[in-house]
């Protein structure tokens, strides 16, 4: 616990010194949260316009989608900021830079987590919480403490989920050198069927999203609970399945690790 402890605090640190470098250029960073905002915004938008043509999809009106989405995007936001330092990892091997992080006494996973801080993430987090909000005022849901909290912990466990595949295919870069190639399917593939009903697609592809890669478990499970279109049995299976899946991607991180050799040698 304390070896936990002390790695947050030093990712906070981190972080913090981070944000003064990028807000020496403050335009930079305005931009860059601009972006994100803009980019996740679009999709939605492409959301909207296909629930003016068809007024439900699966049995889902456009709040429910929308809380859906929000929930997605929020679980994505909070799994990509620290994680986004991670994608450069390739670069940082094939350079010999990632043997910088193993001279210091300190967590290398942590430092390089720290690294940068992602502006366009914090854009996608500021679309994603102001929809969830919006949306939860338009759903047909009798909201209480409870609920709350299972909103929070599940996008807590969503985010925890996506991390964990990130981080397992980047840790595999320590020794197949790129893997940049097969993170960007799978983040495309959370992103663009995330945002929708899994019935949406049925058969195999909704059964591959569930229980292959777990897509459905980021966002659809907990909305679906949420808003009394899935059974409550569903309801900690997100959160428990991020808690087991980002260990399991640490211990991937922690071998390949050990398996590491610089490009010098």
């Amino acid at each position: 616990m304390a070896e936990i402890v002390r790695s947050l605090r030093l990712y906070v640190l981190l972080q913090r010194a981070s944000a003064r470098g990028v807000m020496r250029y403050r335009m930079n960073a305005v931009i860059g949260i601009l972006s994100g905002a803009l980019w996740q915004g679009t999709g939605f938008a492409f959301i909207w316009v296909v629930m003016h043509t068809f007024p439900s999809l699966a049995g889902w009106g456009l709040a429910e989608i929308a809380f859906l989405y929000g929930l997605r995007l929020t679980a994505h936001a909070l799994a990509m900021i620290p994680m986004i330092s991670v994608h450069d990892i390739h670069w940082l091997v094939r350079n010999g830079e990632f043997d910088r992080f193993l001279l210091r006494p300190l967590n290398p996973l942590v430092q390089l987590m720290g690294n940068k801080i992602g502006m366009g993430q914090l854009g996608d987090l500021l679309v994603g919480v102001t929809l969830l909000a919006v949306a939860a005022r338009n759903v047909p849901v009798d909201w209480n403490a409870w609920l709350v909290a299972y909103c929070v912990v599940a996008v807590v466990g969503g985010a925890l989920i996506e991390a964990a595949f990130f981080l397992g295919l980047s840790a595999l870069s320590l020794r197949m050198v790129d893997t940049s190639t097969l993170r960007v399917f799978v983040d495309d593939v959370f992103s663009r069927f995330g945002s929708y009903p899994m019935r949406v697609f049925g058969g195999v592809t909704e059964w591959l999203l569930t229980f292959v890669l777990p897509v459905a478990f980021v966002a659809y499970v907990p909305a679906g609970v949420v808003l009394g279109k899935l059974d409550n049995p569903w309801a900690p299976a997100g959160p428990l399945l991020g808690v087991v899946l980002i260990a399991l991607a640490y211990l991937i991180w922690r071998r390949q690790l050990d398996h590491y050799q610089s490009v010098g040698h």
